[in-house]
Formats: structure tokens, sequence, C-alpha cells
């Protein structure tokens, strides 16, 4: 996490502090806050003796929960074999971690929709998914112990970009932002512009929301793991995939607005050249070689299972 800059000429200071300051407002008032009832489930599926059927009891009380996660039970995302038709089938089927997970997914896919456009929503989607899940392979991989939490801390950690696109997003529609190029998930120019990274935005977020120290470390020092305080290793793993996730070049999204904005293409956002500025792979060379050619032909696995399945996670029933 970047620690928040100040621009040097007066008038550029005047705009990065209001920027700054109208991103801690989308914070604090314009995000909705994080559901009570996925909170309690958060707490009934954690700890020693996990209580799934008492979850799948709270589930059931909440429609438009319920609805989502059979929808998300039935995505190729989520890999589940069996056909789901009822919440105690798939809290049978899921068990307590990967139930947890799916709650907090649909929590989160319900945020972000309510932040940012369609086009743009898919985009980060697609990148979370795929970091969810090369997170959790690489967790195992590398013998770390908790995949869930892997997963998880790989599919939040980028949340705090949601409040800055929603701040562009305002800035076109009264026609004077002005982007810097190549900002998107770059913490050194975001704190330039905004005055605030998204990984510190997300750390506030996630602190806000009460999540566990290790995912708010995550979400804080994923560009540089080496500062986390309680789980440097589950940083290191999130950050080793946002590296590699960094040097995949992107299509072009349908969304024109970053190319109306800063006046350059997506695609042009994570070139070849950009990665080790925005981010640092956390392996020594040799280690990095191998664990590198893993996750490419992983990555290559996963694809097109995410881009095939991510419109049933992340929209509604027709």
């Amino acid at each position: 996490m970047n620690t928040p800059t100040l621009a040097s000429s007066g008038p550029a200071l005047h705009e990065q502090n209001q920027r700054q300051e109208r991103l801690l407002e989308i914070i604090h008032d314009g995000l909705p806050p994080f559901p009570h009832t996925v909170l309690e489930l958060t707490s009934v599926l954690s700890g020693p003796s996990p209580d799934v059927k008492k979850a799948a009891n709270l589930i059931r009380t909440d429609a438009a929960l319920s609805a989502q996660l059979l929808r998300m039970c039935s995505s190729p995302v989520f890999g589940l074999r069996s056909r789901v038709v009822s919440i105690n089938q798939a809290a049978t089927l899921l068990g307590a971690d990967r139930l947890r997970t799916l709650v907090l997914t649909g929590a989160m896919v319900d945020l972000v929709g309510s932040g940012l456009p369609p086009e743009q929503s898919t985009r980060f989607w697609q990148h979370s998914f795929l970091a969810a899940l090369l997170s959790e392979h690489l967790s195992k991989r590398t013998g770390y112990s908790e995949s869930e939490q892997a997963y998880i801390a790989g599919l939040l950690h980028d949340i705090g970009q949601v409040p800055q696109w929603m701040l562009v997003r305002e800035g076109k529609s009264q026609k004077k932002t002005i982007l810097p190029e190549n900002w998107f998930d770059n913490p050194s120019m975001e704190c330039d512009f905004f005055g605030l990274d998204h990984c510190h935005l997300g750390s506030k977020m996630a602190t806000s929301w009460n999540f566990m120290p290790s995912f708010i470390d995550v979400l804080a020092h994923h560009h540089d793991w080496e500062q986390a305080e309680h789980d440097p290793y589950l940083a290191r793993i999130v950050g080793a995939v946002e590296h590699f996730l960094l040097t995949r070049v992107p299509d072009e999204p349908a969304d024109s607005e970053v190319t109306e904005l800063s006046g350059e293409l997506p695609a042009k956002i994570m070139n070849s050249e950009e990665p080790a500025a925005r981010s640092s792979q956390p392996y020594d060379d040799s280690e990095w070689q191998d664990l590198k050619v893993d996750l490419e032909t992983e990555y290559n696995r996963l694809l097109p299972v995410v881009q095939g399945g991510l419109m049933s996670v992340i929209t509604g029933p027709n």
C-alpha cells in the first residue's frame, strides 16, 4: 500500500484533495453496508465447530440470497458436478468452507454491481475470480494450509477499485475528469491522482466490515506483501498471482469510458513493460520460473471456465 501523496502544484493539490475527500465519502456513505445476514453466516460457518444446518436455515430466510446461492452453484466457475435444487443440498455438497465462500462472493457481487457499470463489473469479476482460483491453486502448490482463505483473499483483493470507478463515473458525467494514462491497478499513479490507492481504500472498507485481519492485510499489501503483519504468506500468494495476472494483456473491454477519459486503449493498461512498476513477484527467480509455468497452465485451463460461467454469477435471473 502506497502512502498517500500530495500533488506539487496548487491547483493540482486542490483537485487531488477533492478527489481524496470524495473517495472517503463514497466509502462512508456511498456503498451499502455489508449485509447482516452474511456477517451472521460467516460467524456460524467459522471456528472449530461450523454449523452447516443452522447456516442453511439462515439462508432460507433470505429469498434473494437463496436464489443467488443456487444460481452460483449451477455455474461452472465453482465446479459442482451435481445439480443443486435446494439450500440443504447446497450446504451438504459445499461444506462449511465453500458455503462461506459462496455467501461472501454473493455479497461482494451485489456490492460491486451497485457501484460499477455492467461492462466494468464484468472485467472486474473476471480478474477477481481468476485471482481467487489461482490463489487457491498456488496455496496448495506451495503448501499453505488455508486454501479457502487464499480463494477469498484473491476474490477480494481489488475491492478498493470500486470507489475509484464510482468517482471516475462521477467525473465523466461532469465532464471534468482527465485521467492519467495507465493509472488502473497502478498504486503509485492512483496515489498521485486520487490521493489514495485501491489498496488503502480496500483495507478501510474491509476494516469497516469487520473482516479478518489477514484479509485486511492482503487488501492493503498485495502489491507489497512484505509489509503484511498478520499473514505475510497469504499476502505473498495473492501478490504473486496479482503480479502474474498483470502480465496478461486483457481483451479490450466493451466499456469505452477508459478510452474516452484517458485517450488510451484499455489493452495498453497492462502492457508487458509495466508489471514490475506495479508489483513485484515475491519469490526468488528460480522458484518463480517454476511457479509461473504452473500458473500459466492453470490460467489457460481456468480462463474459458471463468468466461463461460461469469454471467451466471454476476447477473440475476432473466
